[in-house]
């Protein structure tokens, strides 16, 4: 899909991290990018930094999903790029407790139960559109997993599970909508420079850098920034999940 003037995005997690390497991609190839975020400050200043919009959403409710996209501004929406996501750390077991269900639950909502509010509320809005191009394409939607899903490491049960969902996911979602020109796919990043990431020393960074093969370091947010358009852009990139990590496999720790 050719990205253009016309083209509308919504970016989830957009006001910082890998999200906000996002939108700032797909604005400056020309789409009107609308940013979904709980963080009303960061969010609304990076909308205004890219020349785009924000909506105050949370991807865990269906009905606050809903508003986003009823509110967001213009139509033609064609792209839907779900980075919003958390990842507290516990245990299954941890000094005699077990993990904190209610823990559990957030994780997933938000990062499993979130993906899927926006892409299906997204699919269906993009559904009602007329095709564009030769492929009669109506839309994409571009998910963002973790190598946990494959390698889950102690202490990432939850988070591992959200985003192993979020795997198992994508090809029936992409079987779902082939006949509605639909497209769907899943990228699952390494250890990337996210705010989280950013603010630990530098020598611990180069530390976790340095378990990737090669690149020998954390992947930059502009690395999938630039994945991601290049899904939106390849046709035949459908129903599936790109690991961006250089060539890491994550230990037990």
């Amino acid at each position: 899909m050719d990205i253009t003037k016309d083209i509308n995005a919504v970016v989830t997690g957009g006001a910082s991290g890998l999200g906000a390497a996002v939108a700032r991609n797909l604005a400056s190839g020309g789409a009107s990018v609308t940013i979904f975020d709980m963080n009303a400050e960061a969010g609304e200043a990076k909308a205004a930094d890219i020349g785009g919009t924000f909506q105050q959403v949370d991807v865990s409710d269906p009905e606050s999903v809903a508003a986003g996209f009823a509110n967001h501004a213009g139509s033609n929406l064609r792209i839907v790029v779900n980075c919003a996501g958390i990842g507290p750390a516990a245990k299954t077991v941890s000094y005699g407790a077990p993990h904190d269900a209610a823990l559990f639950a957030k994780v997933i909502g938000v990062n499993l139960i979130g993906s899927f509010n926006c892409a299906s509320q997204g699919a269906a809005i993009m559904a009602a559109q007329d095709p564009i191009g030769s492929d009669g394409e109506r839309g994409v939607i571009i998910s963002t997993a973790s190598v946990a899903a494959f390698e889950g490491q102690v202490g990432q049960v939850a988070y591992a599970a959200s985003k192993g969902g979020i795997v198992a996911m994508t090809l029936p979602m992409a079987r779902d909508l082939a006949d509605k020109g639909i497209r769907v796919a899943t990228i699952a990043p390494g250890l990337f420079k996210t705010p989280l990431l950013g603010s630990l020393p530098q020598d611990v960074q180069d530390s976790l850098g340095a378990q990737a093969p090669f690149p020998s370091r954390l992947g930059d947010p502009g690395e999938f920034a630039a994945l991601a358009r290049h899904v939106v852009e390849n046709p035949m990139l459908n129903g599936e999940v790109i690991r961006l990590d250089g060539a890491i496999r994550m230990t037990p720790r």
